[in-house]
């Protein structure tokens, strides 16, 4: 899994059209929060055979920048643009729901914005421009363990 992770005073997604995956949300809602962490999120064909251990290392990771940025509020966005060989869709929904259920029952108010569908995305920060990027590579073969924070300017 390929997680790029922002940090945004706001960030609201507006879905426009539905993509093409039979997994996509029946009835897609916007998303908006403040002072959150946004993680766009692309799971790998790679993942597939472990999706539970990949949510767990793909969580461990948002924690922690979390952690670093003290933002409770997480916004998943499933995004295939990520230059990866990507999962299937039904794979990537698995793996973001399970992170989700992880992050709610640590205590953080999660959504996700709506699955395969093509979205507005808005943002806005504070911080210099572009909002502080991260870029984890889960690998399944590796523990992982995410670097310290460091904007990319």
């Amino acid at each position: 899994m390929r997680l790029l992770i922002w940090h945004v005073d706001s960030f609201r997604a507006e879905p426009t059209e539905r993509g093409r995956s039979k997994v996509a949300d029946g009835d897609p809602r916007a998303v908006a929060v403040e002072d959150a962490l946004v993680v766009f999120a692309a799971a790998e064909k790679q993942d597939e055979p472990t999706p539970e251990a990949v949510a767990e290392r793909a969580t461990a990771a948002i924690e922690e920048v979390s952690r670093q940025m003290g933002a409770r509020t997480v916004v998943l966005h499933s995004f295939a643009h990520l230059f990866v060989e990507l999962s299937t869709p039904a794979t990537a929904r698995e793996i973001l729901n399970m992170i989700e259920q992880r992050l709610a029952a640590d205590g953080f108010t999660v959504s996700q914005s709506a699955c395969e569908w093509f979205n507005h995305p808005y943002s806005s920060s504070d911080a210099l421009t572009p909002a502080p990027v991260h870029r984890y590579p889960l690998d399944t073969a590796t523990s992982y363990r995410p670097a310290a924070y460091s904007p990319l300017i």
